[in-house]
């Protein structure tokens, strides 16, 4: 998952630079509008389609695990904290761990550290899911899964999105990284409503194995790759200062440092649907079990229907994801207003289509943006401030539902969005247009500095 992306008006290039019409330098050139044949020529690369299909595959499984579990823990404990409490210790360690992650992704293989991370994250779901079919199942032991999941996790993203570079170069990176996004919200449609039918025909419990063999399939699709056809960025040496480094290239550049700062917002407050939403549509809505699926899979339908708009007229810059935030904030607070589950559905996809312009434009960015030796750091921090601000984020919202109700744990993201448009117009007016990096046709830094870290 990984890199640079989303929103805004056309650009123009000038000199391999690409200019707003606000007059905004991106890292890279945004092409125009391209059809849709030549925008899924990314998946003539061999390596690409093993990867992104085991990774498809995954992602249903995950989300119907999602689905599972924050229905697993309301059924046991009945209570909003609790689940908020789960999604907190779920993401405590990425937002702990993953800066420091980033840096050991920079160090080693890529394919190699995805393939510890997902044997590890399929035999905690193979382990929880019998344990909920021989009805042992207690909350300490979703707890130690949860934290399992969150470590893994602090390794997995990061080198995930540092991959796609690795299997598709930097020319095809946009149609890779929006293609990427699309499938993985082909899951979040399919996820749900594989997890609805699998609990009403056979139990909660197979969901959980459901994804643990989801995940055996990813470790197969990664022993599959042709490593002679990778581009791989030379591995960095053990050194001091490598993380200070990483941080230090993210605050000079408002290309990475905006969408960073953008997303803690966001990340924080809007993204904790895994909280809100369930207790939106079982507690709000009084919809049960079949009205969370119906949300999920309208989002994810809605991510889809963006994601194809995003293949054909791609969006990078720190201006761009200033108006998709905006969109996203809009779409939040139509849903947050819905008076019945058939509102609620139909904003719900407008919400996922808002969402998947404001990742693909953030994630798309800073990967243009991010030198090729330093691209597991910056996309760990992208990292931290997605998905590690859910600790924050998830008791929180969890605590706001539980006093007040799912409607105001929504109305929280609203004021998420609003907080990181301000942010972003202020990052955008204070740091300087960045300096574009140059690269050759090996994803190498051929930049014109004598130092090859600036």
């Amino acid at each position: 998952m990984a890199t640079s992306r989303q929103r805004g008006g056309r650009t123009v290039s000038t000199n391999g630079r690409t200019r707003s019409p606000r007059g905004e330098q991106n890292a890279a050139p945004s092409p125009g509008p391209q059809s849709i044949r030549s925008a899924l020529t990314v998946f003539a690369v061999p390596n690409y389609r093993r990867f992104v299909g085991g990774q498809s595959i995954s992602l249903i499984g995950s989300w119907a695990e999602t689905v599972a579990l924050a229905l697993l823990v309301l059924k046991l404990t009945d209570s909003a904290t609790v689940l908020g409490l789960v999604m907190g210790t779920r993401y405590l360690p990425v937002l702990l761990g993953t800066a420091y992650a980033g840096v050991i992704v920079d160090r080693h293989d890529k394919r190699r550290v995805l393939m510890l991370s997902s044997s590890a994250l399929g035999v905690t779901s193979l382990a929880i899911g019998a344990s909920v079919l021989a009805h042992t199942i207690a909350l300490w032991q979703i707890f130690v899964s949860a934290m399992i999941f969150g470590v893994m996790t602090c390794l997995d993203n990061p080198a995930r999105m540092a991959l796609i570079p690795e299997l598709v170069g930097r020319a095809m990176l946009r149609q890779a990284v929006t293609t990427n996004s699309i499938l993985a919200n082909v899951g979040r449609a399919v996820g749900p409503a594989i997890a609805a039918a699998l609990i009403h025909t056979f139990g909660l419990g197979w969901c959980f194995v459901f994804n643990a063999l989801s995940f055996a399939l990813v470790v197969i699709a990664l022993l599959a790759l042709n490593t002679d056809a990778l581009r791989p960025s030379a591995a960095v040496a053990r050194a001091g200062r490598q993380l200070r480094d990483g941080l230090a290239v993210a605050r000079g550049n408002r290309d990475i440092l905006g969408p960073l700062v953008m997303m803690v917002f966001v990340g924080t407050l809007t993204y904790e649907f895994e909280t809100s939403l369930p207790i939106f549509a079982e507690q709000t809505l009084r919809g049960g079990i079949d009205a969370y699926s119906w949300l999920t899979t309208s989002f994810g339908i809605g991510s889809i229907a963006a994601g194809l708009v995003l293949i054909r007229w791609p969006q990078t810059g720190l201006a761009r994801m200033i108006y998709a935030a905006g969109g996203f904030g809009t779409a939040m607070a139509l849903l947050t207003a819905s008076p019945t589950l058939a509102a609620a559905i139909a904003a719900a996809g407008l919400v996922g289509a808002a969402s998947i312009g404001f990742l693909t434009t953030g994630n798309a960015t800073i990967q243009l943006a991010a030198p090729p030796q330093m691209r597991g750091r910056v996309t760990a921090l992208w990292t931290t401030a997605f998905v590690g601000s859910t600790p924050v984020g998830a008791v929180l919202i969890g605590m706001v539902a539980h006093s007040y109700g799912g409607r105001a744990a929504l109305g929280i993201g609203i004021a998420g969005c609003c907080a990181a448009i301000c942010a972003g117009l202020l990052i955008h007016r204070a740091l300087p247009v960045p300096i574009p990096q140059l690269f050759d046709s090996d994803n190498h830094t051929t930049d014109t500095t004598t130092d090859k870290h600036a």
